[in-house]
Order: structure tokens, then sequence, then C-alpha cells
């Protein structure tokens, strides 16, 4: 068998192509495209071996991946902070780092990460879309409250972008350029609010056919489009052996920095889906609120201080629901507080 190592960039792929024994066999470059992975299968094929390649996770690589295996190579997708820790360099360049990468899949040690079939991909990106358009309507109206700051026309509604508050905006005057621009603004604003709309009401359409979300919307703080999100986000339950595997793939536990008999706790790892994070932690802004929550809440609020104690203590709430969702969706059984009668929290 063959080895290859893969490192893309934007305009080129670099390869080494390595025989079992690690010897050198061929290395180049080709164009990231359809016809230039074409191109680099076909001119392996003559040495007649199969393919095992490795390529480092970044913008691109699925698609790498997707078409290689199409033509036959079998592909990994290695995580890039592990390879990293693997094999440190003092000098990296695209072809050096194309070498580690074929040694790597020589030696079996390639840190592979879970690809998403296309049905989660297209899940995920459905919901990430929705997040990536209400972020720049909040954009959006942050700058026409400052604008209006700016002219000393502070908000006198609740709502600047209701019934009453459209008719502050057109009652104020404000000198140009900042007339326009607020408009503009506001006719954007519209815009984003409608496309927002249509694209919750098919999360909504979609969620009642996902095997995940009739469950999730029963957890304290979730909601349909917060449902989807996590589902999408997580996958296939049955890829996390634990609770614990699952509450480690969210980012939201701190590191661990430990020798001999010291034992120390950093900031959060943050190593996986920042999705599933931002999801978790806005379910938990409401759970905070829940009977089975509360107290839990109010006692490390009150222990930690007024400084960082809310924060930590939504965070803490966030890894619990975690650990609650592994369980609903491992038994397929609703939302059940802790001392139910079949406890989901423990």
């Amino acid at each position: 068998m063959l080895h290859a190592g893969l490192d893309l960039s934007r305009t080129r792929l670099d390869f080494d192509l390595r025989d079992a024994d690690g010897a050198l066999v061929e290395a180049g470059a080709t164009t990231p495209d359809a016809a230039g992975l074409a191109r680099l299968v076909q001119r392996v094929a003559r040495y007649r071996q199969p393919v095992s390649a490795a390529i480092e996770s970044m913008t691109g690589a699925r698609f790498v991946h997707d078409q290689l295996e199409v033509l036959g190579w079998t592909v990994a997708i290695a995580d890039a902070l592990k390879v990293k820790g693997l094999a440190p360099l003092a000098c990296k360049t695209d072809r050096i780092d194309a070498h580690v990468l074929a040694e790597l899949s020589r030696r079996a040690l390639v840190p592979a990460i879970w690809l998403p079939d296309p049905t989660v991909r297209a899940e995920r990106e459905r919901a990430r879309f929705r997040l990536h358009l209400v972020k720049q309507r909040t954009r959006l109206k942050h700058r026409i409250h400052a604008a209006l700051l700016a002219h000393g026309i502070p908000c006198p509604v609740s709502d600047l972008f209701g019934v009453r508050g459209r008719a502050v905006l057109v009652t104020r005057e404000v000198p140009p350029p900042w007339r326009p621009h607020i408009e503009t603004a506001v006719a954007l604003v519209d815009e984003l609010t409608r496309h927002i709309d249509a694209l919750e009401r098919e999360l909504r359409r979609l969620g009642t056919d996902h095997r995940y979300v009739a469950l999730l919307v029963t957890i304290p703080g979730v909601a349909w489009v917060l449902g989807y999100t996590i589902a999408a986000e997580i996958g296939d339950i049955g890829r996390f052996p634990s609770p614990h595997q699952l509450t480690g793939y969210t980012g939201l536990c701190p590191r661990v920095y430990q020798s001999g008999e010291r034992d120390r706790r950093g900031r959060l790892s943050k190593l996986g889906p920042r999705y599933l994070r931002w999801a978790l932690l806005e379910a938990a802004i409401h759970a905070c609120r829940h009977p089975v929550y509360r107290g839990r809440y109010l006692r490390m609020k009150r222990r930690l201080g007024k400084q960082r104690g809310a924060k930590v203590a939504q965070i803490d709430i966030a890894r619990r629901l975690a650990a609650a969702i592994w369980h609903m969706l491992t038994r397929e059984q609703p939302f059940a507080p802790a001392g139910a009668r079949t406890p989901l929290v423990a």
C-alpha cells in the first residue's frame, strides 16, 4: 500500500507519496479542483497499489476527501491541532507538512476527525446559516442604535423595530449622511428578518421528522431552533460512548494541567463545534430558571460571587444539559428531572 500526505492551500495541493517502508515514491503538486484531483489519481494509478491518504482539517479538505474517496483512495482528515502535537516542526513548509502527514498515515497515527454524512452536513448548514443571518441583523440594529445615540436621540421604546419604534425612526431628525444610512439599515433588517423567518419555518418543518428534535424540545430552555441546531451538531449520538465524551466534545470543559500532586484547571477548551456551545449556553440561560436547575444555579452563583458567578453557573448548567441529552438520545426518552421515575440527569 502507498501512503500519501496532502497539504492544501488556496491554489495548489502538495502531495508526498511513500511506500510501506517509508521510501519516497513521488512528490509534487496539483490543483485542488476536481480535474486536478482526477489527474493526481491517474498519475498515481501507474503504481498499481491502493492508496491511503491524510489531509489536515481546513476549508476545502472535505471536498478533496470526497473527490478522492469517489476515485478509489482511502482518505482521512486529520485534526490540525493534534497533528502539531504529534509532529512539532522546527521548519514548516507545504512539502514538509505533506511528508509529515504521509508518515503519520504510514504509521497508522493519523488523528482522524469524524466526518458527518451529507444529510447531517445539510442540517448543519441550515442551522448555521440561520445563525449567521441573525448575527448580521443584530449588527445592523446595533449600528442604528449607535447612530441615534450619536445625535442625542435615546431609544424611548423597548423595541426600536416594532410599530412604536418605527414611528420614532421616522419622526426623529437625523442629518445626512446618517439618515439614508439608517433607512438602508432598516430595509436590510426587514429583508434579513424575512429570510430568517423562512428558515425557521423550514427548520420547524424538518424538525418534525427528525428522530432527535422531538426529544430535545422537552428540555427546559430548548425550542425548535435550538433543538434542531443541537441535533445537527451532535450527529449520531452512538459515536459518544458516555455522557462525559459528549460533554467533552462540546468544549465546555476546562483544560486540565496535572503534574505530580499539582492539579490545576484552566480556561474552557473550546475544542468542539462553537455552534453546539452556543446552543447549549442559550438553553442554559433559560434552564437556570427551571425548578430542576434553579437551586444549583443560585448556589453556585452565590459561592463564586457577582463578578463571575452567573457566567460560570450557566456553563455548569450547559454541561449538565449535555449529559442529560446523552441519556435522552441514547435511551430515546424525553427529558425527566432528577428524582423522577426514570431519571435522565445524574
